[in-house]
């Protein structure tokens, strides 16, 4: 499970966000060491999502520092006053080590699972066609979908889409797996077996930070979860403090509604 390590796989400080004039994120701060698996809780609106685009760079924060297994990501502001990358390349070489794996799959409709699975790897890292299939292969078999990877999304449930997401975001190797409530789109006799996946790989010792609207999961697997509310951080710790012992009243009371 986790490492304490003085370099931690992910740090990310004081973030700030803003879509026109309504600031959205407000200081999110967020530390994950090796191994470990942050859960981030709170209701709709609390801008979770766009905080987790933020540490992938698919939305640009406003204000933050950013650091991905010890390298510090230099932003620079603008003509128009806004933040912007310093390098582009680094971005997208630090972002290739970041697997997203998003709530509403985002798989290629015009090709098979295995032609999914590999694009990342054949395109953007440059790894061989035949390294990429084995290693996919072998991916699609630990989630269960070997048998599906010349099949095409259209042609799989919910749960198996999700399922070959995952395998593709493994394909790359990341450093770190981000989640954005994996199971929010699915059918609820689906949500199991996306989140038995997640769980092997929690048992692994995978890098992960989850959005996720299922408290019991992630107070079975987190090492931390992070409760947000409007934007801000308005509790944070392991999850035997934010689901046993919440201080925060807005916590208790999201808690709570949560258990029934």
């Amino acid at each position: 499970m986790r490492t304490e390590t003085s370099t931690p796989a992910l740090l990310v400080k004081d973030v700030h966000k803003s879509f026109g004039k309504h600031e959205v994120l407000r200081g999110v701060s967020l530390a994950a060491q090796k191994g470990d698996v942050v859960s981030i809780i709170g209701s709709s609106g609390s801008r979770k999502s766009t905080f987790l685009r933020c540490i992938n760079f698919l939305e640009i924060p406003d204000r933050g520092t950013f650091q991905v297994n010890g390298e510090d990501v230099t932003f620079r502001v603008g003509r128009d006053g806004k933040c912007h990358p310093s390098n582009w390349r680094q971005i997208e070489r630090l972002r290739s080590g970041l697997g997203m794996v998003f709530q509403s799959f985002n798989l290629w409709p015009h090709m098979t699972i295995l032609q999914n699975v590999i694009e990342a790897p054949v395109h953007v890292l440059g790894i061989d066609r035949k390294t990429a299939i084995e290693k996919a292969e072998a991916l699609l078999t630990k989630v269960g979908l070997y048998d599906k990877k010349d099949a095409y999304p259209a042609f799989l449930s919910g749960g198996q889409q999700q399922r070959a997401s995952i395998a593709r975001a493994l394909c790359v190797d990341p450093s770190v797996m981000l989640f954005d409530e994996p199971t929010s789109a699915l059918d609820p006799e689906l949500v199991g077996e996306v989140l038995k996946v997640i769980r092997s790989l929690a048992d692994e010792g995978r890098t992960m930070v989850m959005v996720t609207h299922e408290m019991k999961f992630a107070r079975d697997v987190s090492t931390r979860v992070m409760f947000l509310h409007r934007g801000q951080v308005e509790e944070a710790g392991p999850p035997s403090q934010v689901f046993g012992a919440p201080i925060s009243a807005r916590c208790k009371e999201f808690v709570a509604a949560g258990s029934h």
